[in-house]
């Protein structure tokens, strides 16, 4: 028995009686191929070629195929598979496996089934065809495996994903309602609390894209999008973003959050962003010596003129300056030039990517 590929790039399994000596030979061949078949762990069974009403005849199926149905050889031989079917088998699932199976080409797709004691299992398989040398089906060889442990376990972790989201959801919702009352009712000036609530908003915009990726990483251009287009009144056609796709940590992803939402909010009332013919850039590189880095720069043209380095370092300052050091291990600048404000940022890749 060879193989080649078919139409679609997985293998046909073809039969060819040339390459056998005899009927001793074919015998020895047909055990050694028994032999591994029930030595694997998949189920596997084995059909003729037949597609039409009542559909193909089962003609083996291994020990894994019963151990996984509850059905033995001898109940299943002369039997269609669609034993195996009952009310919550999709239909639409079988429909387009027969459309592929008459065109010839193999099919992998899950779909609800019974054993014989009448429970359901979320069965995962792969059709293939057997040809003879002449290019005509002769067997559909079918391996399956039963993975309804796994989207159970599957569908537990996406509720726990939604309720942590809910509920952090929630607690940032509380958390700007309370800020909202107390700083209404704080001996503190206007730009104070303007500034104090843009942070809380900042911080909920990169938790919801934490949300949207389950907690397992956000893109680092959907954060500069997000950040950025937040204080650009949504028009960001002064604003440049360019870099390589990656996906950021999460404490990675809101450290560098908030650092985009203080450049962004600075540019946006002092800086480039603050007049039409301001410019910004924001390009971000990969490394590659050693164990990799990213180097974020932060680029404004076009805005006021800056006037020497403040005394003073607002929030924002410290944050860039100090705050990174912490959380992602980062080498920073930030520059006070006249053309504009730079900021340079330099991390371990390791610390702020998700492992490719």
């Amino acid at each position: 028995m060879a193989n080649s590929t078919g139409d679609n790039g997985t293998p046909d399994y073809v039969v060819d009686a040339g390459m056998t000596s005899g009927p001793e030979h074919a015998g020895r061949e047909l055990e050694l191929f028994k032999t591994a078949v029930e030595a694997v762990g998949e189920a596997i069974l084995i059909t003729g070629p037949e597609l039409e009403p009542p559909g193909p005849r089962i003609e083996y199926v291994n020990p894994g195929f019963t151990h996984m149905t509850g059905y033995t050889l001898e109940e299943m031989l002369g039997r269609t598979p669609r034993v195996l079917q009952g009310p919550g088998t999709d239909r639409a699932v079988l429909a387009r496996m027969r459309a592929a199976l008459k065109a010839g080409h193999s099919f992998r797709a899950e779909a609800v089934n019974y054993r014989k004691d009448g429970t359901e299992y979320i069965v995962e398989w792969l059709i293939t065809p057997v040809l003879d040398r002449d290019g005509h089906i002769v067997h559909w060889v079918s391996a399956q495996r039963d993975v309804t442990e796994r989207r159970m376990a599957e569908a537990i972790q996406r509720r726990l994903h939604n309720e942590v989201n809910h509920r952090v959801n929630n607690t940032l919702a509380a958390v700007q309602s309370m800020a909202l009352q107390t700083l209404q009712a704080a001996p503190c000036s206007e730009e104070v609390r303007t500034a104090f609530l843009s942070r809380l908003f900042a911080l909920s915009r990169v938790h919801s894209l934490l949300a949207r990726g389950h907690w397992t990483g956000v893109p680092l251009r959907d954060l500069a999008l997000a950040q950025l287009g937040h204080h650009s009144g949504g028009n960001l056609g002064g604003i440049e973003i360019s870099g390589p796709e990656m996906s950021l940590r999460p404490g990675a992803a809101i450290a560098l959050g908030m650092v985009l939402h203080e450049l962004a909010a600075n540019a946006a009332v002092h800086g480039a962003l603050s007049v039409p013919s301001g410019r910004v850039q924001l390009r971000w590189s990969i490394r590659s010596e050693a164990a990799g880095r990213l180097r974020m720069h932060w680029v404004e043209e076009g805005g006021p003129p800056v006037p020497s380095p403040p005394k003073h370092r607002g929030f924002g300052a410290r944050l860039i300056e100090r705050g990174l050091v912490q959380e992602v291990q980062a080498e920073t600048r930030l520059l006070f030039k006249s053309a504009g404000v730079q900021c340079e940022i330099d991390a371990p890749l390791e610390v702020v990517a998700v492992a490719a």
